[in-house]
């Protein structure tokens, strides 16, 4: 497509490029921005219709929407705000430069200055930033009847009409009505018959991974906002919740490698910030590999009375590291997902303990024959005794870590494969040479 939207630019057949743009969906028009010049990109984002024009903005990352609300015209870009459901507005606001926002803020108008604000004043990742006060809502003392006008005379306006939102005359939220419902229903029953209790609500300031696993738990495709008294202030889609779902997927990844999540795309990063986003992390790694180093410098002594040592403490470590960063990668995986809660550690740590066990006894089986091939039944020995308590302590280790992240409020993503490979070093070069010491140290003297 891009050749043929190049020639018809550069032949100014600007009508055809029009109604070639104008039925194709917004990720193909986003495709289609990012293999084109400035000029180009700010000619094409003019052609195309209004709804699709929104579409596409709040689809950009936030330095290309940046870059482009630069080439727009004032009046063009209130427009665009204006068109926007107030969560994909906050969306977009949120992540500008401060200059930038104030800027479009005072372009807007004075109702949908007051959602943005309202919006905007929540916590940065909290379930206010993501809801939409854009919903239908009914009485339940009304009829079938007249909640159908109202849907169509108020759905037009709504973020979806798929669910509809029951309150009294506190708008405190009571219950929910699916559409389906609502249509197959007498024209006389009351919505108070009709209306189910809402599956699950949260607060304004949960965070909104809370939103994803609720939605998630519950098949739910829209979550009502409530406040602590029950009132109801907006919804959260699943389009929302599937923008957050593969946000939080990004970062933890990225701390799972041990980088700070980016704060935009990759493709739009630069070469500083990707090396900042690193050489924190890198620099914390090399301070812990260091107490590697250290427990070597320790056990000089025995190392250099049985040279044979030295051959296992690559399998060792590694063997370490790797069942550390197995069993970190599960349970934070299984915290990510609500598979498992925090209150959980008990029951987690007592199942690990028994895989732990069952993996400990045969990696150590293992090692002991190696051991003993390359240097005799006490090598065997040593390092069989060794592998065993080491897969079992990291192991452990790999659990552990992540929860004590989680009691004290921290990502336990930041338990990063880096970081429980750096752990688990340590730890088993300290395992290794204490058994080596307390089996070969008399032999090793003589």
């Amino acid at each position: 497509m891009i050749d043929t939207v190049t020639t018809l630019i550069e032949q100014r057949r600007l009508g055809e490029l029009a109604a070639l743009l104008r039925d194709r969906h917004a990720s193909d028009v986003v495709d289609l921005l990012r293999q084109l010049g400035r000029p180009e990109r700010a000619l094409v984002f003019r052609l195309l219709p209004r709804p699709l024009a929104v579409d596409v903005l709040a689809s950009l990352d936030a330095g290309e929407r940046d870059a482009l609300l630069k080439d727009l015209t004032d009046e063009e870009t209130r427009q665009l705000l204006a068109g926007l459901s107030p969560d994909d507005r906050t969306y977009v606001l949120e992540e500008l430069p401060g200059p930038v926002v104030q800027r479009l803020l005072n372009l807007l108008g004075p109702e949908d200055l007051r959602e943005a604000r309202q919006l905007l004043g929540y916590p940065d990742d909290s379930v206010g930033r993501l809801m939409t006060p854009d919903y239908v809502a009914l009485r339940p003392e009304w009829a079938v009847v007249q909640a159908l006008e109202h849907v169509r005379a108020r759905g037009r306006e709504s973020e979806t009409i798929d669910v509809l939102y029951v309150v009294d005359e506190g708008w405190r939220l009571r219950g929910t009505v699916g559409l389906r419902h609502l249509i197959l229903a007498p024209r006389d029953a009351r919505i108070g018959g009709l209306m189910q209790p809402p599956v699950a609500a949260l607060p304004p300031t949960a965070d909104r991974e809370e939103a994803v696993r609720l939605m998630s738990r519950y098949d739910l495709f829209a979550l009502p906002v409530v406040d602590r008294e029950g009132v109801l202030l907006g919804i959260v889609t699943v389009d929302d919740v599937l923008d957050v779902a593969a946000e939080e997927a990004t970062e933890d990844f990225h701390r799972i490698a041990a980088v700070e999540p980016l704060d935009t795309s990759y493709r739009d990063a630069a070469s500083w910030s990707l090396y900042r986003k690193r050489v924190g992390w890198l620099i914390a790694l090399v301070a812990a590999n260091l107490v590697s180093s250290s427990i070597v410098a320790v056990y000089e002594e025995t190392l250099a009375a049985a040279v044979a040592l030295a051959f296992f403490i690559p399998l060792l470590i590694a063997t370490g590291g790797n069942v550390g960063t197995q069993s970190a990668a599960m349970l934070v995986r299984a915290l990510a997902t609500g598979d498992v809660l925090p209150t959980d550690w008990r029951r987690t740590l007592a199942k690990e303990l028994v895989v732990g066990l069952a993996l400990g006894s045969t990696l150590g089986a293992g090692g002991s024959i190696l051991g003993a091939l390359r240097g005799g039944v006490d090598m065997g020995i040593v390092v069989g005794i060794s592998m065993f308590l080491i897969v079992v302590v990291t192991n452990a280790l790999g659990v552990a870590l992540p929860l004590m992240l989680v009691r004290w409020r921290l990502d336990p993503a930041v338990a990063s494969s880096p970081m429980i490979a750096s752990i688990a070093d340590s730890v088993g070069l300290a395992i290794y040479f204490a058994v080596a010491t307390a089996l070969l140290g008399n032999a090793g003297a003589r």
